[in-house]
This record gives C-alpha cells, structure tokens and sequence, in this order.
C-alpha cells in the first residue's frame, strides 16, 4: 500500500512539475504591453521593438498594413479576436474610417498601395497615418514584406519624420505568416530603401530629416519571435 502511495505522489508531483514547467515556458514567450527593448542599430539609426497597437504607440508617423478587402476580413475569424486585433482598436480609433475606406474602394488595398490620413488630435498616439496595401490574402508571400518595409521607409523620409512606428497587421487579418520572416524582410527593405537615399544624398540628389528610430510593433505572443528575426536582419545589414 505505501509503495502505490509513494508511486501516486511520484506520478502527481511530476506531471504538476511538467504544468509548471508548460506555464512557465509560455508566460516566458509573451510580453507584456508596453515591453520596448532597442534590437540594435543601422546607419546609426536606432531599432526598436515595442508590445503595442498601432493605435497607441507614440511616433510621428503610424505605417499600417492591410489586404484588399473582403467582408469582415479583420472582425471575424481567423483574424484575431478584437481584445487582441490592432487593426480593429485603429479602426475603432478612427470610428471605423479604415473600414469605409477599404469597403467603399476608395482605398483597395492593392499592393503597395498607399494612403496618408492626418488623425484628429487625440485619436491615435501618432501623428500620422500611412496605410500600405497588402494585396490579396490568398496570395500573400512574406517576400512582399520587403518591397513593404521600403515603401514605408521612403515615404517616412519624403514625410520629414524623425521616426515612425510599424505594423504589419498581418497576424490582425487571421494569415497565418511566418513572424521571423516577415519581420527579417520588412527591416531589410527599410534600410535598403534607406541606404539608397543615403547614397543619393551624398551624390546631392535627394535630402532628408535625418532618421532617429524605426519601432516595429508586435503582438505579446509574437514579440520575443519578431525580435529574433530583426536582430538577424540587423546583423544582415551591419555585416555589408
């Protein structure tokens, strides 16, 4: 009797050690809102990863992206729930302009198709707002990510912007994207974009604001995931 005792509080202290062990791992891998950390630095311009929807992340310019439109693309499954959906909170932010928007055709969402919209103080942390198409959901490839980071780039440049804020919204719109990946390709554009207007000012053909930091934005479950795919574009960049 005392043996299956001793054999029961074996089996019930490791499977709670096992629990404990699934829990911690995964309270581990999402951050909390508001988490920031500088990944590193390109050309001297500054990296950062922040927990945040694009709604309420403090920059000069907001860049969102978004598929053409499809009927309640970004309120129902599988996007994601609306607790948790930056698309949704900027569109609620805006009293659901983005939607007209897209649903009207006055702003399809083609790829790289883009659209700047001055908030109302105090409706959005930033102070402007670039949406950048996606083109269609069916045929989305994380490649395009790159040419998607370089249109940001070049029109936060053209704006005189000191910085500006990031969101693919692509996890928002239920696609199922590699995070790595996508957030590789969207550093790798931004600074190819901005090496080539480095080269054509120092050729005296183009001027710019200089550019103080790039924030990209991430879910609390994708944080730690992105953040491992910047710093390997980072390190892309930095090596050339």
């Amino acid at each position: 009797m005392k043996t299956k005792t001793s054999i029961y509080k074996f089996r019930y202290s490791y499977l709670f050690l096992l629990i404990l062990t699934f829990s911690f791992n995964g309270f581990a891998q999402t951050a909390s809102i508001g988490s920031t950390v500088t990944w590193g630095k390109v050309d001297g311009v500054a990296v950062n990863g922040l927990v945040q929807g694009p709604s309420a992340a403090e920059a000069d310019l907001q860049v969102a992206c978004v598929f053409e439109y499809t009927e309640g693309d970004i309120f129902n499954p599988p996007a994601l729930p609306a607790n948790l959906n930056g698309m949704v909170h900027l569109d609620d932010a805006l009293k659901g302009i983005i939607t007209e928007l897209r649903k009207s055709g006055k702003f399809t969402g083609h790829s790289l198709e883009t659209l700047l919209i001055t908030p109302p103080k105090g409706t959005l942390a930033s102070k402007q707002l670039l949406l950048i198409g996606l083109g269609d959901r069916t045929k989305f490839t994380p490649d395009l990510m790159i040419s998607v980071g370089s249109t940001a780039m070049r029109e936060a440049l053209r704006l005189g912007v000191s910085n500006y804020s990031f969101a693919s919204d692509i996890k928002d719109a239920g696609i199922d994207s590699p995070t790595a990946l996508v957030a590789t390709n969207v550093v790798l554009g931004s600074f190819e974009a901005y090496r080539t207007q480095s080269y054509l000012k120092a050729k005296k053909l183009a001027d710019y604001k200089p550019l103080t930091k790039v924030i990209l934005l991430a879910g609390p479950a994708f944080y730690t995931v992105a953040g491992e795919g910047i710093k390997e574009a980072i390190a892309k960049l930095n090596a050339k």
